[in-house]
């Protein structure tokens, strides 16, 4: 890459262009500063920038330290792909923060990594990153709370016991027998073994 090519903010801190380093005629890593932490970067194609056609610039993430150590050993760092920029999206904004790489100074930085790679690669892997995140949401919502899981447990219980009501006493007290909570449970932790997932399923 001849030039400067990309642009990268990260939030609250001045515009980056020139790359740390160039490990080939497609890439290059920016290493982002440790003064201050900070939580998303904007990457942008620089004004009258034009990739190669048919490509697409694939954004990564690696921490400082994983990146210093790969250099040591010859190996590859462990980048993660955050997603990438091209015609028609010439820039996009990611959060960095929250994750195993951590923008504060202790963890020796981060390391943005941008590949120019063809347009369809890119497009695949920004598909699966979109299906990955939208697959841990459906999972997410489709868990239960613990909240709504006790008040399950508490209905089951109630349902089962509410036949097996009496009064004692001379005020009329309404009570249930020790015995019939037992069955209860017994019969409650029975069905959980049968059938772990019965209260994640049942309705409200």
């Amino acid at each position: 890459m001849s030039g400067p090519i990309f642009g990268i903010v990260p939030a609250g801190l001045p515009l980056i262009t020139e790359p740390t380093s160039t490990p080939s005629q497609t890439s290059c890593l920016y290493a982002l500063p440790t003064s201050k932490s900070y939580s998303h970067i904007v990457v942008f194609l620089l004004p009258n920038v034009a990739l190669p056609a048919n490509t697409a610039a694939a954004i990564y993430l690696a921490t400082a330290s994983e990146v210093a150590a790969a250099a040591q050993s010859g190996g590859t760092p462990n980048f993660r792909f955050l997603g990438g920029i091209g015609p028609g999206k010439e820039s996009a904004m990611f959060k960095v923060g929250g994750s195993s790489a951590s923008s504060s100074p202790e963890a020796g930085g981060l390391v943005i990594g941008v590949s120019v790679e063809p347009a369809d690669a890119v497009g695949q892997r920004l598909q699966e990153l979109a299906a990955g995140k939208t697959t841990g949401a459906v999972a997410s919502a489709a868990q239960p709370s613990t909240a709504i899981l006790a008040q399950r447990i508490i209905q089951n219980a109630f349902n089962f016991l509410a036949s097996f009501s009496g009064t004692a006493g001379p005020g009329g007290v309404e009570v249930v027998p020790l015995r019939a909570f037992e069955d209860w449970w017994r019969k409650f932790e029975s069905r959980v073994r049968a059938d772990p997932s019965f209260l994640e399923r049942q309705s409200d």
